[in-house]
């Protein structure tokens, strides 16, 4: 049995870039802030993820999350891996392939309207 399964929730930290291409798929891709449970004392960064969504997800994201809004994700782990065009050394970053998208801020943050479920299977 295999297991590839991450959820998280976390602020956006840059507003989403959208693509649209001739076959019809939209592309969104923007970078998630997560913080991390603190003990007293400790100063701890947050971790950050590189997030692609698809299809009607990736629309509903470029239309309503902004830097800073609130979102939980749910999807899998990827690796994007591609050759260096001046190197060409072989290079890979991980990513979040997202399959569902909450928008969990209020409408005062400018988010949406509280917990407002994102996903291809809504539609």
């Amino acid at each position: 049995m295999s297991l590839n399964m991450v959820t998280l929730v976390g602020r956006a930290g840059r507003d989403p870039e959208v693509r649209y291409f001739e076959s019809g798929n939209v592309l969104c891709t923007l970078t998630l802030a997560v913080n991390r449970l603190k003990r007293k004392g400790e100063d701890t960064p947050p971790d950050w993820f590189n997030l692609e969504v698809w299809g009607k997800t990736a629309e509903i994201a470029g239309e309503y999350v902004r830097k800073g809004s609130l979102i939980g994700i749910s999807g899998s782990l990827a690796f994007s891996r591609w050759q260096d065009r001046t190197t060409k050394e072989s290079k890979e970053r991980p990513i979040i392939r997202v399959d569902r998208l909450d928008l969990l801020g209020s409408k005062r943050d400018g988010a949406g309207t509280d917990e407002m479920p994102a996903s291809d299977d809504d539609f």
